[in-house]
């Protein structure tokens, strides 16, 4: 039986990628179409688990309800706590003068 040259078994095999709609790939390197070709996680991971509701979006949604976000009062309060011991944030400069970052460049 007679053997095929290369040539041809490489042109056969280039026809054979066109008709099936695969990569052409005659060295055989990786390329990750297995992993391209894997449906994806994302929209179903998403999908898995409910949306989360929490009450400030509920107060936002139905302002004649009267929810208390117990989070949100607590971070208040302790906003209160700081400013009263002196450890809250510094007031913000209103003039370039008040300004101390600009002192400390000189």
């Amino acid at each position: 039986m007679a053997t095929i040259a290369a040539p041809r078994l490489a042109a056969l095999a280039r026809l054979r990628c066109s008709i099936f709609q695969t990569s052409y790939n005659p060295q055989s390197i990786r390329t990750g179409a297995k992993y391209l070709r894997k449906r994806l996680r994302g929209p179903s991971m998403i999908n898995y688990y409910p949306p989360e509701v929490s009450m400030s979006q509920l107060g936002k949604g139905e302002p004649e309800w009267d929810f208390v976000d117990l989070d949100e009062e607590q971070r208040l309060q302790d906003v209160i706590d700081k400013k009263k011991r002196g450890k809250g944030a510094p007031k913000k400069a209103k003039t370039p003068q008040e300004s101390r970052r600009k002192q400390k460049r000189r």
